[in-house]
């Protein structure tokens, strides 16, 4: 029995056993039947609309999770289709509109572009640091904090001036440029080692460049970072900018020197070679070498800035010098050498692994001495890879663990990073 018919005979009941009572009670009767009948609408609606709304939200989960799986497989969607941050549900947006506003969202590094009184003394600073006896000038880049900048970092340039005691070295970083960065480089700059953290001036840095425009776009937010971190792309296009403005020579800071640079000249690495041809097949940026104004890099930088895609990772790094020089290699006036892999990256990042474990019999030791007379007789430093090797410990007696305690300075530490 409905809850309808069950309030009305209990009324009716009531009317029978009540008739002869007085009106009043026959208007509060009847008021009664009135409310109990608008209550039990009001639940009914209530209930109905609560359905249909979970019903929907359902359906737009389906449908959502329908869409996960498709992109998770691999189904390309339309560059119409959007996906939208507070509902869950696939959009239809203009894709001008869209592309603004994502970019607008994800300009996150602030310091990169901010000018202050330490950018405004770039110049002056780079050109007060090399005012001095340098057997050779050496810059590095370091786009994260100061803190992160650990053992490992610290090795590589000690290794920088194990080969090189009179070069200077300049690390283009505003976190290394404070108190903090200071003291992780003052072990090195009390033993009388020119090593400096400057904050770079972008602006200046790209001005009257190819990248002049790119720049603009990016910071302004009309131009897509895409979804690699723009600080790396930064760093990639800050090597080529300032060897193109000072010359000198760059190094990740994640490569061992092991043999001195000074006879090197306008100077790219191969990473990789065709086993039949010999001829090389990627190049990488990692280490350069070059003149200043040299006419390469301002085809690097053009490169970058017309072809830049935030997108894919190594487009604007090794894969972007590789384009660059297939179409200008043998080209008249541009003068430039491109060493073999042994260079500067003897070990593949898929091997490298190897180069950081502990020898555990004598074949594998007899290895270790091998492949260290190899290094030290035909490299001019190795690239640790550290995207693949960062988490790896150096073990005592690996080919790492001696090679560093071979080219460092301070030397402490060697097996904790």
């Amino acid at each position: 029995m409905s809850f309808k018919r069950i309030v009305y005979h209990e009324i009716s009941g009531n009317r029978l056993v009540s008739r002869a009572k007085s009106p009043v009670v026959s208007v509060i009767l009847f008021s009664l039947l009135v409310f109990f009948m608008f209550a039990y609408s009001m639940v009914s609606n209530v209930s109905l609309q609560s359905a249909v709304l979970t019903g929907k939200e359902d359906s737009e989960l389906m449908q959502t999770n329908k869409f996960t799986r498709k992109m998770n497989s691999g189904v390309v969607l339309p560059i119409s289709l959007t996906i939208s941050t507070q509902r869950n549900m696939i959009v239809e947006a203009d894709s001008e509109h869209q592309f603004k506003g994502r970019i607008r969202r994800k300009l996150p590094e602030p310091d990169i572009f901010r000018s202050d009184e330490l950018t405004k003394k770039f110049h002056g600073r780079v050109l007060e640091f090399f005012n001095r006896e340098c057997e050779l000038q050496f810059f590095m880049t370091w786009i994260s904090t100061a803190e992160s900048f650990g053992i490992r970092e610290i090795l590589a340039v000690e290794s920088v001036f194990k080969s090189h005691p009179n070069g200077c070295l300049m690390i283009l970083s505003r976190t290394m440029d404070s108190p903090q960065g200071y003291m992780v480089l003052q072990p090195l700059l009390d033993r009388g080692f020119k090593v400096q953290a400057v904050t770079p001036d972008f602006p200046f840095l790209l001005k009257n460049t190819p990248a002049e425009a790119w720049f603009d776009d990016i910071r302004s937010g009309k131009k897509d970072p895409g979804v690699i971190p723009l600080a790396q792309n930064l760093s990639n296009l800050m090597r080529l900018a300032v060897l193109y403005k000072y010359g000198g020579v760059y190094l990740d800071t994640d490569f061992i020197v092991v043999n001195s640079f000074k006879e090197l000249k306008n100077t790219i690495g191969a990473q990789s070679i065709d086993s039949v041809s010999k001829n090389w097949t990627r190049l990488n940026n990692a280490v350069l070498v070059f003149d200043i104004n040299h006419p390469l890099l301002l085809k690097f930088i053009e490169e970058f800035a017309s072809t830049f895609d935030g997108n894919k990772w190594g487009h604007n790094g090794p894969y972007m010098v590789s384009r660059v020089v297939h179409r200008v290699e043998g080209i008249p006036g541009y003068n430039f050498t491109i060493l073999p892999p042994m260079a500067f990256y003897p070990v593949d990042w898929i091997k490298i692994v190897k180069l950081f474990k502990m020898p555990k019999n004598p074949a594998e030791s007899k290895w270790v001495e091998a492949k260290l007379h190899q290094l030290n007789g035909k490299s001019y430093g190795v690239h640790l890879w550290n995207k693949q090797s960062s988490k790896l410990m150096v073990e005592e007696a690996s080919v790492i663990g001696r090679l560093i305690s071979e080219h460092c300075v301070l030397c402490k530490q060697v097996y904790a990073c």
